[in-house]
């Protein structure tokens, strides 16, 4: 996982609140466990008007440009609800997505992401609303997202948001929680170590 300071992307407006995971990725593509190759089925029911994802449907918003190489996915209430699948926030990154911004996201899902280097930014309702009349006003408008200063630059305008410590740590050295873990593998066989000779019991 690659560390995230800072990105600048074109921002895809997407309409919609309460979008939950099998939107995002329906189960009929669960079947992988890499985290790759999802990407073209982010989305696969808005995307396509056919089962098998061979018709585009030109009224998505990702099938328009230039949101086909967007990275900065703007969204609505309560996104990422639903399932706990991993594959969801897969998909996203797989597709190119670096940053979601969004009034609420489902919890599961905003862990999940931070832990696929996902930076997810929680903005009042009125902020995204503004975004997203920005969005509409100035088509491909670029965001930037600091995450060292925890700041959101749009349309010249800067927003600032929260985020977890540890959160903001695992994506500022690109680490998962398997990632940070191993940090103290030092400490943790020291520890191991200790424990055979005061408690081998235990061991």
């Amino acid at each position: 996982m690659e560390p995230f300071t800072t990105h600048t992307g074109i921002a895809a407006p997407l309409d919609r609140a309460n979008v939950d995971t099998d939107a995002i990725i329906p189960k009929q593509f669960l079947r992988k466990i890499d985290r790759t190759g999802f990407g073209v089925h982010l989305f696969h029911e808005l995307r396509y008007t056919d089962y098998e994802g061979t018709q585009e449907n030109s009224d998505f918003i990702l099938n328009q440009e230039p949101y086909r190489s967007a990275t900065v996915l703007l969204a609505r209430d309560n996104f990422g609800c639903g399932s706990s699948r991993e594959h969801a926030p897969w998909a996203i990154a797989d597709f190119g997505f670096k940053v979601i911004i969004a009034p609420s996201f489902a919890d599961i899902f905003k862990n999940n992401c931070v832990k696929n280097g996902i930076l997810t930014i929680v903005l009042s309702q009125e902020e995204v609303e503004e975004l997203f009349q920005l969005t509409a006003s100035d088509k491909g408008v670029e965001f930037t997202a600091d995450l060292e200063e925890q700041k959101l630059t749009a349309g010249g305008k800067e927003y600032t948001f929260d985020l977890h410590p540890f959160s903001k740590e695992c994506l500022l050295k690109g680490l998962d929680h398997i990632g940070w873990t191993s940090q103290f593998e030092n400490q943790i066989r020291t520890y191991e170590q200790k424990l055979k000779t005061t408690t081998p019991w235990l061991t």
